[in-house]
């Protein structure tokens, strides 16, 4: 089976490169991030021409999460159980189904913005909620994974250089203590290779060349309890996909599993 998380930053602009990915990916689930559209301007129906089912939690602003599956899509759950909202309002940054012999979670975490901005706080509150959510099925014996973009890279070795990082968010002791409290509620880090150089980046800027220049970050995470790691043969970044015209400032995190 094979799993992959994406965040696409727009379903809309990606979709052409999207529906060319599943052709030739042989991607049974998919987790999509950032679809910055409503359900009702998601691309259900090309996605069903290649076999795909969706399940969907947009909109039509900035954030929207989705999953794709080839394999069945069953116990759909939309958004965040606690969600603690941000200015009083839930965002859809979560959706959660069993596909096939695995449960998965699409999660786009918040940003956080600046360490003294109201997101941040936000951010922070919203990890306890998600930990809360998954801790029964990342202690049970299916296999289960929470992927997605955290916004957060886990070590300094997960930034392109860590100097430029001093005070600013994705590297703070406290988003990082967040990812080891889920960590400790039974899910651990699936790392993917590189396709190229030393670190399995994920996201590039798409400015100051940063993608040609490899000025990246790993903040696309799969974060699987035990059996979902146990079953994990093999990982990686589909950097490929980064490359390009019209290409998401994201690649997709490639995973295959022997279930």
């Amino acid at each position: 089976m094979r799993i992959a998380t994406w965040n696409v930053n727009s379903i809309t602009a990606r979709l052409p490169r999207l529906l060319a990915w599943l052709e030739t990916s042989g991607t049974d689930v998919l987790c999509i991030q950032e679809t910055k559209c409503s359900a009702e301007q998601f691309p259900t129906d090309e996605l069903r021409e290649l076999g795909y089912e969706s399940a969907v939690n947009a909109n039509g602003r900035w954030n929207g999460v989705a999953l794709l599956s080839r394999v069945g899509l069953e116990d759909v759950v939309r958004g965040l159980p606690g969600d603690p909202g941000y200015e009083g309002v839930e965002e859809p940054r979560a959706v959660s189904a069993t596909c096939g012999p695995v449960r998965v979670w699409s999660v786009y975490v918040p940003n956080g913005r600046e360490v003294d901005h109201p997101h941040y706080a936000y951010k922070l509150q919203w990890f306890e909620a998600l930990k809360a959510a998954v801790a029964g099925d990342a202690a049970g014996s299916r296999p289960f994974a929470v992927m997605g973009d955290y916004n957060v890279a886990p070590t300094d070795d997960d930034v392109w250089d860590i100097s430029l990082f001093d005070g600013a968010t994705h590297v703070t002791p406290g988003e990082r203590a967040a990812l080891a409290a889920l960590r400790e509620a039974g899910l651990s880090d699936v790392v993917p290779r590189p396709l190229k150089y030393d670190h399995p980046f994920t996201y590039w800027d798409y400015r100051q060349l940063g993608f040609p220049k490899n000025r990246g970050m790993r903040i696309d995470l799969v974060y699987g309890n035990a059996a979902f790691a146990g079953a994990a043969k093999d990982a990686y970044v589909d950097r490929e996909e980064r490359k390009g015209k019209g290409a998401s400032d994201h690649a997709p995190v490639v995973v295959d599993l022997d279930v």
